[in-house]
């Protein structure tokens, strides 16, 4: 059960949605910091048994590395260990990186980027759609991980229209209980209010058939299940797809920044809503993404977002598909 605390904890993360912005903090560019290279192309495709999976950058922020980013580690600690693998220490690159699932004549995008509600760097999602040869009325469906509105504002556009009007639209059953909760965004503190209000735009009118709820370990289609990842947030949700004995993980927010979290599994990110439910799924499931051998993507992971976690140290390290 996500307590106060929890609320607490998570509230300073939320408060760029105060006064009616759909962008979470982390979403948002600091424009004293430079502006990040988006890549091009951005999209990477490749294969995972007969399947394809497809991955389609929506955009990148910049945000300052501040004593809050890591909840219990020193600022100095961090800032070595970004060192120490040739990276910025005064701040940090975010992307934002959905991915397609090609296969069995299927057309599955799991989680849909900012849309037109981030920065100039963000909302390329459907751009890079296009470029890989796939429009969004092919899309039949979208799975959604987790409620954050870096994954879920790419699924209406300002108007209010659906982005992806012929697909079903399948979400975490705690997740959406939580977030629909008139009783929790009542109890919410002033800085999460406006993420509650953000889901219902998105999701209060969806027609109920285009609207499916899952139950965690639920098989989303032919080979692909859903995995209970839950910390997060309270219903985060992650995707494995097997095809011909091969893997592909989605573990979308299970580590935000990999140079740091997944190096460091027992670090807390702010973002976590339980930090403490967040490590322990943070660690079996990289564990369980070596031993399988899978191929991962993460949502946040430095494009092309695909490549393979092995040991190292305490931890673990992301090596990425060579693009």
């Amino acid at each position: 059960m996500l307590t106060r605390r929890h609320f607490l904890g998570a509230s300073l993360a939320m408060t760029a949605y105060a006064g009616g912005s759909m962008v979470p903090a982390w979403a948002q560019n600091a424009p004293s910091l430079g502006t990040p290279t988006l890549p091009s192309p951005g999209w990477r495709r490749t294969k995972v048994g007969d399947a394809e999976v497809i991955a389609l950058i929506d955009g990148i922020a910049r945000r300052p590395l501040g004593e809050e980013f890591v909840k219990n580690a020193p600022l100095a600690e961090v800032r070595a260990l970004l060192a120490s693998q040739n990276l910025p220490t005064d701040y940090i690159d975010v992307p934002f990186t959905p991915f397609l699932i090609v296969a069995g004549g299927r057309k599955i995008l799991l989680d849909t980027g900012l849309g037109e509600f981030g920065g100039p760097t963000t909302g390329k999602l459907l751009e890079h759609l296009h470029a890989a040869g796939v429009q969004p009325s092919e899309i039949d469906t979208v799975l959604i991980s987790h409620y954050h509105g870096d994954h879920i504002n790419g699924l209406r556009n300002k108007a209010g229209d659906y982005v992806f009007a012929k697909a079903k639209v399948m979400v975490p059953t705690t997740e959406h209980a939580f977030w629909m909760d008139d009783a929790r965004m009542a109890a919410a503190p002033q800085g999460m209010k406006g993420a509650f209000e953000n889901v219902r735009r998105t999701f209060a009118s969806m027609p109920q058939g285009m609207l499916v709820p899952f139950e965690p370990g639920a098989e989303m289609a032919p080979g692909i299940q859903s995995i209970a990842a839950y910390g997060h947030t309270p219903g985060h949700t992650l995707f494995h797809l097997q095809s011909a004995g091969q893997h592909f993980h989605y573990v979308a927010d299970l580590t935000n920044v990999p140079a740091l979290f997944a190096r460091n599994p027992d670090w807390a990110v702010t973002f976590d809503m339980d930090a403490e439910a967040a490590r322990k799924v943070r660690r079996e499931m990289l564990a369980r993404t070596v031993t399988s051998q899978s191929l991962v993507g993460g949502f946040h992971f430095p494009f092309p977002a695909l490549g393979r976690m092995v040991a190292a140290g305490q931890g673990y390290a992301f090596e990425p598909l060579k693009v």
